[in-house]
């Protein structure tokens, strides 16, 4: 806790000094970020990191194996992935949505785990059975490979899943009719640092390339 505080006394001192016009126009005018970022809650992912971005640039939801659950008619059944998507489409306006996986995802890794081992943290078990349709995806199409091989392909496999899951939302697939919302696929690898988009056209991810470069 000592690092996080000194952390705080950091941030004061250097990094809200050096951008206190960026806080002030945050502060005034509220925020209007481009994209909504969804992306898992492991601690070594942090999307305005991989962007390089500045406060106000993302909309962010984190949760386990950045799971988007199907749109449900009835609000009670809702989650608070739901709300986030519905506000930030609707009334933040963003451009773009972005679902992130990313390596050696934890997540990942529980979904081949029997259910039996979350007995004692029944939201896990419960949470977790969201990737169940990923789970079977992966189970179809790759029936050659060993669980270890497709083990390594889940987390890229999930992205895909959840994107699918995404769009059921009926705010969603409004915008996005109207051309003024596009979704993208992206997966993260945390070892290299490199972040792939996933190509619809040649049905396979690709390392993210600046035009420049």
């Amino acid at each position: 806790m000592q690092k996080l505080i000194a952390g705080i006394h950091r941030f004061q001192k250097q990094y809200w000094s050096a951008n206190r016009d960026l806080f002030e126009r945050l502060a005034e005018h509220g925020q209007s970020p481009e994209a909504l970022f969804i992306t898992c809650c492991d601690s070594r992912v942090d999307p305005t990191v991989i962007v390089h971005g500045r406060p106000g640039d993302l909309f962010i939801v984190k949760n386990m194996g950045n799971f988007v659950p199907p749109y449900s008619e009835n609000p009670l059944d809702g989650t608070g992935v739901a709300a986030a998507v519905e506000y930030a489409v609707e009334h933040l306006h963003v451009r773009d949505i972005i679902v992130c996986g990313h390596s050696d995802c934890g997540a990942m890794k529980a979904l081949y785990k029997d259910r039996s081992h979350y007995a004692d943290t029944p939201h896990i078990g419960e949470w977790l059975r969201n990737g169940g349709r990923t789970m079977r995806v992966v189970t179809a199409s790759y029936p050659e490979l060993t669980r270890e091989e497709r083990l390594e392909i889940t987390s890229e496999e999930n992205v895909l899943v959840q994107m699918e899951n995404l769009r059921t939302y009926p705010v969603v697939m409004k915008a996005a009719q109207e051309g003024r919302l596009h979704v993208h696929a992206w997966f993260f690898d945390i070892r290299t640092g490199r972040v792939y988009a996933y190509s619809p056209e040649k049905e396979q991810y690709e390392p993210i390339v600046f035009a420049e470069e």
